[in-house]
């Protein structure tokens, strides 16, 4: 497929504060395009936005909130233009058994990754429509397989994957195409965060390879770019998930066999475990919303 410069393209990114979404930032700025910065981190945005080459600008905004997202949208917009990529990269995670989960940061999981993807995404079809733009969402390798102990976070990168396939074939007659990126698990806040939980850790470490290991940014984020730079409808950030497509419809009979046996081996381990938002980013979200309360 064809490539699409990105010199005088206006890209929008959620999330933009850190991790994927920081570097992604930069890399698309490096290329030419303008960049909208959204998040709840409101000085790193700052800091972001004051490191890149080119115009760029940042809005403090949940992205589950409707009203906030429409009024971003709006002022994307009237500041560049136009709008010809976004990128619904926002997310949060959270570990540990369901039955003891902290149903508020269950919730939040979905509300974040799932109900903040479509919101971002309604905001902005209007000018993506205008532009025949490209909507990138960025989904995981737990859209493609299950895992114990990562119910909410697997239930929404799956929701978000279906979420966005249906959406590609109610909008590409109007011009607009829409891409699903996929991630294993690469070296972010929200990934080392998981890893401070010892059982988590170590259940990770024993997943078969190549979904043990973690993965650098840099090299996922430059196949994120030449996914966007190309509209691809399927974005992976490591070479091998695209394997993993030919091969899912056996995953969940597979993991729910060898998930029972691993999770009899660390039952005794399992309490006390964290269950509540994890990274530096599910930190800034807590932090954000207890303001938001008060």
């Amino acid at each position: 497929m064809s490539r699409v410069g990105l010199e005088g393209q206006v890209a929008v990114v959620t999330g933009a504060a850190r991790g994927v979404g920081e570097l992604l930032a930069r890399k698309l700025s490096a290329r030419g395009a303008t960049v909208a910065l959204v998040g709840l981190e409101e000085e790193a945005l700052k800091e972001v936005s004051g490191r890149l080459h080119g115009d760029s600008a940042y809005w403090y905004a949940d992205v589950t909130d409707h009203e906030a997202m429409g009024r971003v949208a709006r002022e994307v917009k009237e500041r560049f233009g136009k709008v010809d990529i976004v990128v619904a990269n926002a997310g949060v995670a959270n570990g540990g058994p369901f039955a003891e989960s902290d149903p508020v940061a269950w919730r939040r999981v979905i509300e974040v990754n799932l109900i903040g993807s479509a919101v971002t995404a309604r905001a902005f079809l209007p000018v993506l429509t205008e532009s025949r733009g490209y909507l990138l969402q960025i989904a995981s390798l737990a859209a493609i397989t299950p895992a114990p102990m990562m119910t909410a976070y697997c239930a929404s990168k799956a929701g978000v994957e279906a979420y966005a396939h249906s959406l590609r074939a109610e909008v590409g007659h109007q011009g607009v195409r829409v891409g699903v990126g996929y991630l294993s698990w690469t070296d972010t806040d929200m990934v080392r965060g998981a890893d401070q939980d010892e059982v988590m850790r170590e259940l990770r470490q024993r997943l078969p390879w190549p979904a043990n290991k973690t993965y650098p940014l840099g090299p996922a984020v430059d196949r994120i770019v030449a996914g966007i730079e190309r509209r691809s409808a399927h974005v992976y950030g490591q070479r091998w998930l695209r394997g993993m497509q030919g091969v899912r419809g056996y995953l969940p009979t597979l993991i729910g066999t060898v998930g029972q046996r691993e999770m009899k081996r660390f039952a005794p381990r399992l309490q006390g475990m964290r269950t509540g938002l994890v990274g530096a980013g599910g930190a800034a979200d807590e932090e954000a919303r207890a303001t938001h309360r008060n």
